[in-house]
Parts: C-alpha cells; structure tokens; sequence
C-alpha cells in the first residue's frame, strides 16, 4: 500500500475521494530535542465524480467548476496537520450554484469533523482559552465552532414530552450577570432544556417561546419546580397556569439555615465564643468532625441566641419527615415558634415560608425538588472556577448547554 493510500484510508475517505499527495514539512530549529513541523495531505475527486447540492441535498449533480479549500486536522503526532481539496461546487436547478459539502467537514468551517469533536471534548474538560492554546488556534475561533454546534444540535431537540419543568439561576461571574437554567427534572432525562440571560418574570416567557418552538405544549405540563422568587412564581402562574408550583424543600432549609447564620453573625461580637464556629451550624449534626464535636459540647449548654436559631433550624429538618396529612399542622406550630421567638433573621424566614405553605409541603406528595438543579449547577460552577467566569454570556450559556444540556452534538453538522 502506498503512503497516500494509507493516509486515505486513515481519513476514511471514499469514492470519488483520493489522497494525491503527502508531504511533511519539518522546522529546522528543535523545541525540547523534537523537530514539529506541518503535516500538508492533497486531496482531489475522480474524474466524472458527482456530489450533491449541499443546499437541499439533491444528488447526482455534475461539477459545475472548482475551488481550493484548506481545512486544519488533527495533529499527526507532533505535527499540525491540514487538508487540502480542489473543492468542487454544483448548479443545481432549485439552488443554483453552491460549494459541495465535502465527507470530513461541515459547510464553511476551516476544521475537520475530528478536530472539531476533540475541540468539544477538550472545552468540556478545560477552560476554552486553555483549550484555544493546545489546539493552537484562537478562542474566538474555538467560540464558534462550539456556538456552530450548540446550535444547530439544539435545532432538534424534541419537547413534546416534557411534562415537569424545574428553574433556577446563576450568575455567569460572581455578583455580575445573571442567567436561568430550565430544566426537565424527570429521573429518565435530567438536562438543560432552556438558558436566558436574567432572572425575572420575562425569563419565563422567553422560555415558553423556545419550548413551543421544540414542539412543547403549555397545557401539557403538570408542575413547575422553583426557589421562593416572586419572579419566578409570576413567570410559572402567566406562562404555565394550569401547572402545579412545587417550591423545593432545598431552597427552603436553606433559607432557614442562612438565617442561622445571620444570628450567628450579629451575635458574635459580644460572644466570641462563637468565632470559628459557622461550619458547625451549617453542617448536619451528624457530620461533624471530631474538634467540631468537641467544640459543640462546649457551646451547646449556652444561652446564646444562635442555639435557639439552630434548635428551629433541626426542628424545621424534622417536617420533612411527617405524613402529608400531619405537615400542615407541623410547619405551623413551626413558625408560630419561629415568629415568637424574636430572633430577627428567624422571624424573616418565617414570614417568607408563611406565604409558600402549599407550594413547600407539596414535596411531600409529588417528591419533587431541584436536587436535578443542584446537580447542574455543581458542573456549571466547576466550569465557572475554572474558566474564572464568564465575561461574555452568550459564551456561558454555550458550555452550559455543552455540559448539561446531553444534546446529540455527532450530527450537527449535518441538515
């Protein structure tokens, strides 16, 4: 077998298809002992070959005339490696005269299929400029290609199934601007189906345009899983009124565990005995460590405000564990207490569980959370620390869907 018959081979080509030519071009200077250089593979079309209109994929056309295109491939080893194609373009009688689509490339991209499926498995795993460096070629042209995917991938995306609809935020650098993440919360599929900039009424909105666009139907969904936003509450009541607001029991402990921390804030500076003390009333009683343990057994018998805020915060945890039937009365005797108690952040929280009764307790009829959210958003966080943020959000909702959004990105190129 000849050597260009071999790099034809490797690059899976076929008829009309051929390797011309291969030629290594060696740099004359050594980096690290290693002479890199540029792999340059010719590629041509038999005589008499036909291709189809890469407009509305007619086949059998003839060659109307030619044109020399270049595409970048993987590296050959140490080598970067590119293509280079006397590239055919087709009349065809409903298009007119268009480029050929060519079987390692998609339509106007300057990569290869392979390199573009390794650029997206690297941007997954690494910041895109740490990505754009290895690969050798500028973030701004990596940001393509993955918008390019994203994109079209998400073009047929089917959400005509979709009966629940879980929504929460995050902020794309810390204390900048704000994205909502929509998602199918069902065990089967858990994924990104939606992410717009803000975080207000109008993100809804947005939301049921798209879900509409992917084949959704308003009627279709049961129940809206959210934090306590007003925003959110308004957006899921306007855009999707006959579904059932679940507010997450996450959210809530959470909230009553911030307010913990409040009071142990405000009351540390006339009980330093309370410094260094903050993991241990976030933690679960059960999960702390031995000095933890020591130090709790030395604060527990106190009269501190902090100890009355945290006794409400376990007697809270306990709710979850009633009956539906017995909840309602539990979580009211719960914030008579806590409204009672006169410990202002506890008082706060209170007042805000107070408006949400049915929509927190109804967890424990349809065992619906945001944990699917939470599991997201530990990926988009990761993704977010490791980039360092994102200035541009249009690029964060791009990883986002590249990360969490489980889209079939293998036929994107394709019509």
């Amino acid at each position: 077998m000849e050597q260009k018959d071999l790099f034809g081979l490797a690059l899976g080509l076929t008829d009309p298809w051929f390797v011309t030519e291969a030629r290594l071009d060696l740099e004359e200077e050594k980096t690290d002992g290693v002479r890199a250089g540029e792999l340059h593979l010719y590629l041509d079309f038999r005589p008499g070959g036909r291709f189809a209109c890469s407009e509305c994929g007619t086949t059998g056309l003839e060659v109307h005339d030619t044109t020399e295109r270049t595409w970048q491939h993987l590296n050959f080893f140490q080598h970067r490696a590119w293509l280079h194609a006397r590239t055919p373009r087709t009349r065809c009688g409903r298009c007119g005269v268009h480029l050929a689509s060519v079987p390692w490339a998609r339509p106007n991209s300057g990569f290869t299929l392979l390199f573009e499926a390794f650029a997206l498995m690297l941007a997954v795993q690494m910041p895109v400029l740490a990505a754009s460096r290895l690969l050798k070629i500028t973030d701004g042209r990596l940001w393509r290609i993955l918008n390019a995917y994203v994109e079209r991938a998400r073009t047929k995306i089917d959400m005509s199934q979709v009966s629940m609809v879980a929504v929460d935020e995050t902020s794309s650098r810390r204390g900048h601007t704000y994205v909502s993440l929509f998602a199918d919360p069902r065990p089967a599929e858990r994924k990104v189906l939606f992410v717009t900039e803000g975080k207000d009424q109008s993100t809804f909105e947005r939301f049921l345009a798209d879900f509409k666009a992917h084949g959704g139907k308003a009627e279709a969904v049961t129940d809206v899983v959210a934090d306590m936003s007003a925003a959110f509450a308004a957006g899921a009541a306007k855009c999707f009124p006959g579904a059932d607001l679940t507010h997450d029991k996450f959210h809530a402990m959470k909230l009553v565990s911030e307010a913990v921390d409040k009071t142990r804030r405000l009351e540390v500076a006339s009980r330093p005995e309370l410094k260094g003390t903050r993991y241990i009333f976030l933690k679960n009683p059960l999960n702390l460590t031995e000095a933890q343990q020591q130090r709790w057994d030395q604060l527990k018998d106190g009269n501190l405000r902090t100890l009355k805020a945290y006794r409400l915060y376990l007697a809270f945890r306990d709710i979850w564990d009633y009956s539906p039937e017995m909840a309602p009365t539990a979580l009211g005797r719960w914030i008579s207490w806590a409204l009672r108690s006169r410990i202002e952040p506890m008082v706060k929280a209170a007042r805000t569980i107070r408006q949400h009764v049915p929509s927190i307790l109804r967890v424990l009829s349809n065992d619906l959370t945001t944990a699917v959210m939470e599991g997201i958003n530990s990926l988009v966080q990761a993704a977010k620390a490791r980039a360092r943020g994102y200035r541009n959000p249009d690029n964060f909702i791009t990883i986002i869907y590249l990360i969490a959004g489980k889209l079939d990105l293998r036929f994107a190129h394709t019509k």
